[in-house]
């Protein structure tokens, strides 16, 4: 079911692609807010557990990049291959159905 209603969206396949975007920005987003509030944070204790959180977020963002990089959605070594992809997802997105 989830095939033919990507389908019917005009989105085919890029569904996963679409998820695993938002969740790598969110992730980055997450760890400059990590960063930003260790900065800002005077309590030693408070300090290590926003280091803590920290770690464990820049290891989730390793393991998104790692999975977007296997299914080829995510070209951080290759500028002109991220284009393409940049690129083709905002045709797909320009050609979706106006509702």
């Amino acid at each position: 079911m989830t095939n033919f209603l990507q389908n019917m969206a005009g989105m085919g396949g890029m569904t996963d692609q679409v998820i695993a975007t938002d969740f790598l920005i969110s992730a980055k987003s997450g760890i400059r807010n990590l960063a930003f509030a260790i900065t800002e944070t005077k309590t030693p204790e408070l300090k290590a557990a926003l280091r803590e959180q920290l770690r464990v977020a820049v290891e989730r963002h390793g393991e998104i990049s790692n999975y977007m990089i296997s299914k080829g959605y995510y070209h951080p070594h290759d500028l002109s291959e991220q284009l393409q992809v940049d690129l083709n997802t905002a045709n797909t997105a320009l050609n979706l159905p106006q509702q």
